[in-house]
């Protein structure tokens, strides 16, 4: 099992920020809602604390405070394509140091959260707007996932 010793601090900064970024990507890939999405992805970490000991590396990062990288951003579009390079690197980097199912479980943490972000506030009538689901796609392109 692979956990936070086998990183540096700064790469375990970078796989701490993760999750968040992909948040982060969501909330503003539409307006609204910004309280309900930053409490949503809250939410994700303690639900995911709950099913404590399937992945040792996920149980370190979800006890963590979900940390998001304070880089000023000049625009949206701008956040957006760094947080989805960070959310590329981090994947790279996992794959050196994490076992296969290790790789897989952060993957799926993190589209799990962009999902109950994306959620948690409904715009024009819909459950996830088209611009949050287009995020979400972009996410699990960066993440890897084949199902996107």
């Amino acid at each position: 099992m692979t956990t936070k010793s086998a990183f540096t601090p700064e790469e375990w900064k970078s796989v701490l920020e993760g999750p968040p970024s992909a948040g982060m990507i969501v909330i503003v890939a539409s307006s609204g809602g910004m309280f309900r999405e930053t409490f949503a992805m809250s939410k994700a970490y303690v639900e995911a604390r709950e099913l404590h000991g399937e992945s040792e590396l996920l149980d370190e990062i979800v006890a963590a405070k979900p940390k998001a990288d304070h880089t000023r951003n000049h625009s949206v579009e701008e956040m957006r394509d760094r947080g989805l390079q960070h959310l590329r690197d981090v994947m790279a980097l996992l794959e050196t140091k994490a076992t296969a199912a290790e790789v897989e479980a952060y993957r799926r943490f993190v589209l799990a959260l962009a999902n109950k972000v994306a959620a948690a506030h409904r715009e024009h009538g819909q459950d996830v707007s088209p611009a949050e689901a287009a995020a979400i796609d972009q996410i699990a392109a960066a993440l890897g996932d084949q199902e996107s």
